[in-house]
C-alpha cells in the first residue's frame, strides 16, 4: 500500500488532494477517518467512513447523513466547526454557541462570510459573544480548511495496491505473533494481483469403484503427490477421501467409503510400497487416519511442511496455499478437466481442490528441498525430521494411561487450596478483592499497600508471576504470599482439568506433538501440553503420579539426559576445564564451583554450588549479569564479578559465546551440530532491543537446537532397536530431555540397556552423554 508524507502538511491535506483528483478521474472515494474536518470533502462521489466503535463499526457519511446530523450541508461543516470549535484540535469556539445555533446563523446569512460581515446584526448574548470572538472564528476557519492541490508527486493510478513481500510479512508477523491477521492478509493476494500465475491444468479422473488398481498401474509413476482428507485427533483418525497426482498432471480423487475390496487392496499395496515415492504437506494427521484404516505409508520422500520449517524455523505458520504462492508463484485456483473416463463435477465434491493440492505438493517439495540442499539441511529433513514424524505418530497413537481417580482427587485438592488461599488473601488484606483481576491487584499492591512499582505496561504496572515473585522477595507481605499460592494452585488445577478433558475412551491421554512450533528444533506438545507439568515441585510430582503403566505392560521406564546443554557447551567450545569437569566423575556443578572459587571440591558450599549451577545453565540461554543477579538475588555488580571469575577459569567458553554471535552476525544464521540453521536478521538491526533479542537467540539456538537434534536421533535409534530386537515395549512420551517407555513383561533389563546405549551414543561428543534411567508403576515412581 502506497504511503505518502509531506513536510509541513497534515495527512488531511494529502487525503483532500487525493480525493479531489480521484473524483476528477471519475472514481468513487471512501475516506476512513475519525477527523471531522474531512466532512467538508463529502459529496456524491466522496463518502466518509467514520468510526463509531473502534474500526468494528463504521458510519457511512454521505451528504444526506452529514446534513441530518449537523443540520448543514458538507461544504458548510467547516464553517459550523469554526463557530462551535473543535476540541480534538484544541480550537475553542464561540462561548454559548452550539451546533443548532451555528446552523441557524449559517442558513439565515447564507454562509460564514456573510455572517461575520453582519455580526453586529445578531442580537442577544450570543451575538455579543460572537462579536467578542470574531478573531477566533476566522482563525478556526483558516486552520480547518483542507488543501486540495498539493504536489504529492504521484498520480491516482500510482496508488494501486501492489503485491506484498510475503517474506517480509512473515518476519514482521512472526515478531509480533500475529496469527489470525496473517491469514487475513495472505488471503488478499491472489492471481488478480499479477504477482502469481494461475493454478494447474489437470487431467482429472473420478475413479469408479473397482477402477483404482488400473489407474495406479497407468498413472502412479514417478513421484506422486498425496492429499488426504479426513479427521484426526487423540491419537486416532479416519480417511474420508484421497487425491493423487503425478508430475504431468494426471490426477484422481475418490471417496474411500466407496472402494471395493480390490480397490482397498491395490491402494494398501501402493501406499506400503517403499519403491513408490510419495510427497505430502503435513504427514502427522494423515498418518493417523491411514493407520486407522490398516494402511501403512512407506516411500514418503518429502513433506513440504517440514521442509519449509527447516528453511524458516522462526515462522509460526506454514499454510500450504501460502507456500505455493511464495515459492511457486502460483495461485491454487486452476481447473480440473475431466479425462475420457467420464465427466465429473469436482467442484461439488471437493475433489478439484484436493487434486490440485496433490499436484502442487510435488513441485513445492522440489523447490523447498532444492533451497534446503543449498543450506545444508537436506540430510536433516531426510534422516531426522521425516522419520521422526512417523515415530511421533506412533507415540500419539499409543498414548499414555492415566488413573482417573488420582486426577479427580488432585482436582479436588487443588480446588480446596485455591479457595483457602483466596480466603487467606482476603483476611490478610482486610477486605475481598478479585485475585484474578490485574486492575484490582494493581490498586491493592501499589496504592493500598504502597509496594514498589513493577515494570510499567499499557494498563498500569505488571502483575505477572515473575514480577510478583520478585516483589515478594523484596517485600514479603502475607497478602502477596497468598496471591502467589492462589495463582500456583489455579495453574495446577487448570493442568489437571486439561488432563481430565483429554482422557480418551481407552483411558489414555494422547497428546499431539508439535514438530514445527519451536525455532530451536525442540518438540512441544499440545492437547494436553505434557511439558508444562512441573517436575521439581511436590505438586508436580503428584500430577505425574496419575500417569501409570497400561494394561498388558509391566512398568514404565524413564530415561533422560543429564546436563545435556552443558555437555554440548563443552563440546562446541572445546574448553579443557569444562571437558575435564565432566570427565572427573564427580558432581559437575561442584567441580565447576571448585575451579571458580579456588577451593577443594569438598569445601564447596551449597551457596557456591547454587551460584555456579545458575551460571552453567544460564550461559546456554544468553544469561547477562543482570539476569544472573535476578536469579541469585544479588547486586548486579556482584553477579558481574562472578561472571568474570567464571570466564577467567573457562576462557574458551567466553570465546565461543562471543564468536557464535559474531559469526551469526556475518552469516545471518546459527547452526547446530547437525546443521540445523536459525536465521536471525535482527542481529544487524539498528533497534537495540531487537538486536539484543537476536543476540540472545544466537547464543541459545546452537546449544538448545543441538540438544533437540540429539534426542531426536536417540528417539529414532531407540525405536529402531526396539523393533529389530523384537521387543513389545514402546516409546510413549518425549518431554524436554526425557523419554518415557511402557515396558512389556520380562523386558525391563533389555529396554534399560537399549535406552542407555542408544541415547548415550546418539552422537559423538568430546564428553560422554550421561543417561539416567528409572523404573516404576507411575511416571513419578520411575523418576531418578
Amino acid at each position: 500500500i502506497v504511503h505518502l508524507q509531506m513536510a509541513n502538511y497534515e495527512a488531511d491535506d494529502i487525503i483532500a488532494t487525493l480525493a479531489t483528483r480521484a473524483v476528477r478521474d471519475g472514481l468513487k472515494v471512501l475516506i476512513a477517518t475519525g477527523d471531522r474536518d474531512s466532512f467538508q470533502l463529502v459529496n456524491q462521489d466522496v463518502t466518509v467512513l467514520y468510526p463509531i466503535r473502534g474500526v468494528s463499526e463504521l458510519a457511512r457519511l454521505d451528504p444526506a447523513a452529514v446534513e441530518a446530523k449537523y443540520l448543514v450541508a458538507p461544504q458548510r461543516y467547516p464553517e459550523l466547526a469554526a463557530l462551535v470549535g473543535e476540541s480534538s484540535d484544541n480550537l475553542p469556539g464561540v462561548p454559548g454557541v452550539g451546533p443548532k445555533t451555528a446552523a441557524k446563523w449559517l442558513k439565515a446569512y447564507d454562509g460564514l462570510d456573510n455572517l461575520l460581515n453582519h455580526a453586529d446584526e445578531v442580537s442577544g448574548k450570543v451575538g455579543e459573544s460572537l462579536r467578542a470572538h470574531l478573531g477566533d472564528v476566522r482563525r478556526n476557519r483558516r486552520l480547518n480548511a483542507l488543501l486540495r492541490d498539493l504536489d504529492t508527486g504521484v498520480a491516482v493510478a500510482d496508488l494501486r495496491r501492489r503485491p506484498f513481500d510475503r517474506q517480509a510479512v512473515h518476519e514482521v508477523f512472526d515478531t509480533l505473533e500475529f496469527r489470525t491477521l496473517r491469514n487475513r492478509v495472505l488471503e488478499t493476494q491472489t492471481a488478480d494481483d499479477g504477482a502469481v500465475a494461475g493454478g494447474y491444468e489437470l487431467s482429472a479422473t473420478l475413479v469408479e469403484p473397482g477402477g483404482l488398481r488400473a489407474w495406479l498401474d497407468a498413472n502412479a509413476t514417478g513421484t506422486i503427490g498425496l492429499e488426504v482428507a479426513g479427521t484426526w485427533g487423540q491419537g486416532a483418525g479416519d480417511v474420508e477421501s484421497l487425491a493423487l497426482a503425478n508430475d504431468s498432471g494426471q490426477a484422481c480423487w475418490f471417496d474411500v467409503s466407496a472402494l471395493l475390496p480390490d480397490d482397498e487392496a491395490a491402494l494398501g499395496e501402493w501406499l506400503a510400497d517403499e519403491s513408490r515415492p510419495k510427497v505430502l504437506h503435513d504427514p502427522r494427521g494423515p498418518l493417523l487416519a491411514l493407520w486407522s484404516r490398516g494402511w501403512e505409508l512407506r516411500g514418503l520422500i518429502g513433506s513440504t511442511l517440514l521442509a519449509a520449517y527447516l528453511l524458516r524455523p522462526d515462522q509460526r505458520t506454514f499454510d500450504f496455499a501460502d507456500l505455493v504462492v511464495r515459492y511457486l508463484k502460483r495461485d491454487l485456483k486452476g481447473q480440473a478437466q475431466p479425462a475420457d473416463q467420464g465427466a465429473f463435477d469436482f467442484d461439488q465434491s471437493g475433489g478439484d481442490d484436493a487434486m490440485e493440492r496433490a499436484r502442487a505438493v510435488i513441485e513445492l517439495a522440489r523447490a523447498l528441498e532444492a533451497e534446503l540442499a543449498e543450506r545444508g539441511g537436506a540430510q536433516l529433513l531426510r534422516e531426522v525430521e521425516l522419520p521422526l514424524a512417523f515415530a511421533l505418530g506412533r507415540m500419539e497413537r499409543a498414548g499414555v494411561a492415566v488413573d482417573g481417580d488420582v486426577l479427580d482427587g488432585l482436582r479436588a485438592d487443588f480446588d480446596q487450596v485455591v479457595s483457602q488461599a483466596e480466603a487467606a488473601a482476603h483476611e490478610a488484606l482486610g477486605h475481598p478483592v478479585n485475585l484474578g483481576s490485574p486492575k484490582q491487584l494493581q490498586a491493592v499492591l501499589f496504592e493500598e499497600l504502597g509496594m514498589p512499582k513493577t515494570r510499567r505496561t499499557l494498563t498500569g504496572y505488571t502483575t505477572d508471576a515473575e514480577a510478583l515473585r520478585d516483589l515478594y522477595e523484596r517485600r514479603p507481605h502475607p497478602f502477596l504470599a497468598h496471591v502467589l499460592e492462589y495463582r500456583d494452585s489455579i495453574k495446577l488445577r487448570q493442568t489437571v482439568d486439561g488432563l481430565l478433558k483429554a482422557v480418551a475412551d481407552d483411558g489414555r491421554v494422547h497428546t499431539t506433538y508439535l514438530q514445527t512450533a519451536a525455532a530451536t528444533g525442540r518438540l512441544s506438545s499440545a492437547d494436553p501440553n505434557l511439558q508444562n507439568i512441573p517436575v521439581r515441585t511436590p505438586a508436580g510430582r503428584r500430577i505425574r503420579d496419575a500417569f501409570v503403566v497400561g494394561n498388558g505392560f509391566e512398568t514404565l521406564l524413564t530415561a533422560d539426559y543429564s546436563q545435556i546443554e552443558m555437555r554440548i557447551m563443552a563440546h562446541v567450545s572445546g574448553d579443557a576445564g569444562l571437558i575435564e569437569a565432566f570427565g572427573s566423575g564427580a558432581d559437575f556443578h561442584t567441580m565447576m564451583a571448585s575451579r571458580v572459587f579456588g577451593v577443594p571440591a569438598e569445601a564447596v558450599s551449597g551457596g557456591q554450588r547454587a551460584k555456579i549451577k545458575a551460571m552453567n545453565y544460564g550461559l546456554a540461554y544468553g544469561l547477562s549479569a543482570f539476569g544472573l543477579s535476578q536469579q541469585l538475588g544479588v547486586p548486579q555488580a556482584e553477579a558481574k564479578v562472578l561472571m568474570d571469575e567464571y570466564f577467567a577459569r573457562f576462557g574458551h567458553v567466553r570465546d565461543y559465546l562471543n564468536d557464535v554471535v559474531e559469526q551469526a552476525r556475518r552469516t545471518g544464521y546459527t547452526e547446530t551440530i547437525l546443521g540445523r540453521r536459525r536465521y536471525l536478521p535482527d542481529l544487524n538491526s539498528t533497534n537495540r532491543q531487537r538486536r539484543q533479542m537476536a543476540e540472545r537467540a544466537a547464543l541459545n539456538a546452537p546449544i538448545q537446537g543441538s540438544a533437540a537434534d540429539i534426542i531426536k536421533i536417540a528417539m529414532l535409534d531407540v525405536e529402531s532397536a526396539l523393533a529389530s530386537q523384537g521387543l513389545a515395549s514402546r516409546m510413549l512420551l518425549q518431554v524436554h530431555d526425557e523419554l518415557v517407555f511402557e515396558v512389556a513383561a520380562g523386558e525391563v533389563e533389555a529396554v534399560r540397556a537399549l535406552a542407555a546405549d542408544k541415547m548415550g551414543h546418539a552422537v559423538d561428543l568430546a564428553v560422554p552423554l550421561e543417561v539416567s534411567i528409572g523404573v516404576g508403576r507411575t511416571w513419578n515412581d520411575a523418576a531418578h
